[in-house]
């Protein structure tokens, strides 16, 4: 069974520099801590009439996140699924799938530690707006 890669370690493939010798990890994009002033989108239609109050409010929760500055219509499903699992996951409804399929929705969304080092986001308390974006 081949050793696991560790993509933190200097070594790493995302270390290294690209084509046009810049490394993977120089463009930083800064997130910021007040989170995303975009308007929430609607629940989804297949959800409207079956989700709980609270289920409503962490749809909101989530698109309010910094993260969610970075996500687009597509992750609609994303976000939905991971709300789905999580409330079952608490609720002592879900199962090992349910609890591997929601791990892979956080890590997709940006949303662990982890994945947010591996798509190079970073959390910034900006309260004026200037260090927003992309920084080279």
């Amino acid at each position: 069974m081949p050793r696991s890669r560790n993509t933190n370690s200097p070594r790493s493939r995302a270390y290294r520099p690209n084509e046009n010798g810049e490394s993977r990890l120089s463009r930083i994009v800064l997130l910021p801590a007040d989170g995303c002033r975009l308007p929430v989108p609607s629940v989804p239609k297949q959800c409207r009439d079956v989700w709980s109050a609270e289920q409503k409010r962490r749809w909101r929760e989530l698109w309010q996140s910094p993260q969610a500055t970075q996500w687009d219509e597509s992750c609609n499903g994303t976000v939905a699924l991971l709300v789905t699992y999580e409330t079952a996951l608490l609720e002592g409804r879900g199962s090992a799938w349910m609890a591997q399929e929601a791990r892979y929705a956080s890590d997709a969304l940006g949303l662990t530690p982890k994945a947010m080092n591996a798509l190079g986001w970073r959390v910034v308390n900006d309260t004026d707006g200037d260090e927003q974006g992309e920084r080279e």
